[in-house]
């Protein structure tokens, strides 16, 4: 994961009351092994955080000017220190428009993964950890805290550049700090909201029910699919990359490797060719299974308390919605 370019500005703010002070960086970050361990972390650390919301820019204005900004550095206007000193003035403004008393360490990254370019703008605070020293001494000192990063953003620049029609090139997080810090922080960004992370995911795995229910597939091999979809998206999510549906088709059947994207576009559930994964949906997705006695019963956990009802007093399931061939049949056996 090559570092491009990096600046770590720092910001006091208080809760009293009193303006914010801005200590600027005056050069980037070295090249250096730290470097690129703490861009490394915080990613880690970005991917792992459930919280997240997708969306896109709002057309450059004087209320949204950052996307211009980043514009004309990438065109080769200004260097990243240059980029980053104007992004965090801004910054600053709105903090105290806002009248909120989050500071840190404002972090700016341009660093590349693949053949992908991205940006990432987090507000770091501080905490204290205990080391030793050489004289085998406890010491106090104070470290950057990516363990619980509260205000960041990642903007995939490649997809931005080459695919502007997109909306979900940037990813933010929606954490617990409250609305007014969420969206200020937007609003510094001069993102809107585009894909409904959650939502498409829920999409996306309804297709996908409906898409073993059509093939009628033996208990096993559905099981065998299902870990599939949830094993190829909880490790795109751990990436920080979207699920791409023609490669997931490709995997939840080999043989017939256009079969599931095939019927999701045939359906028409209306998915984007590539979408956020949503680990808290897809935690939620997994098989119950049990076979005795000549009974076998196979359903996805998502079903539980909306089409399947379990008693647990009596040991029972109530079942709503049953598959029209198993309707059939069953009405057929009652003549």
């Amino acid at each position: 994961m090559p570092v491009l370019h990096s600046v770590i500005h720092k910001i006091d703010k208080k809760p009293d009351g009193t303006p914010a002070a801005l200590h600027l960086a005056s050069v980037e970050q070295v090249d250096s092994q730290s470097r690129d361990d703490l861009i490394q972390q915080l990613n880690e650390s970005y991917n792992a955080i459930t919280g997240k919301a997708w969306g896109f820019f709002h057309h450059e204005s004087g209320a949204h000017p950052f996307s211009g900004w980043l514009g004309k550095y990438l065109a080769g206007v200004g260097d990243f220190l240059k980029f980053s000193t104007i992004a965090v003035e801004h910054l600053i403004r709105l903090m105290e428009e806002s009248n909120l008393s989050t500071g840190g360490h404002a972090l700016f990254c341009h660093y590349q993964q693949g053949m992908t370019e991205y940006l990432v703008i987090a507000l770091v605070q501080e905490t204290e950890a205990v080391t030793m020293t050489e004289g085998l001494n406890l010491m106090t000192v104070k470290r950057l805290d990516l363990d619980h990063i509260r205000l960041a953003a990642r903007i995939n620049i490649s997809e931005w550049q080459n695919n502007p029609q997109s909306k979900q090139y940037i990813s933010y997080l929606k954490g617990k700090q409250g609305r007014r810090i969420n969206e200020y922080f937007r609003d510094f960004i001069g993102c809107q909201e585009g894909i409904d992370g959650p939502g498409e995911t829920r999409t996306l795995l309804k297709a996908f029910s409906d898409f073993v229910e059509s093939e009628d597939l033996p208990e096993e091999s559905a099981r065998e699919k299902t870990q599939a979809l949830v094993s190829y998206s909880m490790a795109q999510a751990k990436l920080g990359e979207p699920i791409a549906l023609n490669e997931l088709s490709s995997l939840v059947d080999e043989d017939r490797p256009k079969n599931f994207y095939d019927f999701i576009k045939a359906k028409d559930y209306g998915l984007s060719e590539t979408l956020p994964p949503d680990k808290r949906t897809l935690n939620k997705f997994r098989r119950f299974t049990g076979r005795a006695e000549g009974m076998s019963i196979s359903f996805e956990a998502h079903l539980l308390g909306d089409k399947i009802e379990f008693d647990e007093a009596g040991g029972t399931l109530t079942l709503r919605g049953l598959p029209t061939q198993l309707t059939e049949q069953l009405k057929r056996a009652s003549l």
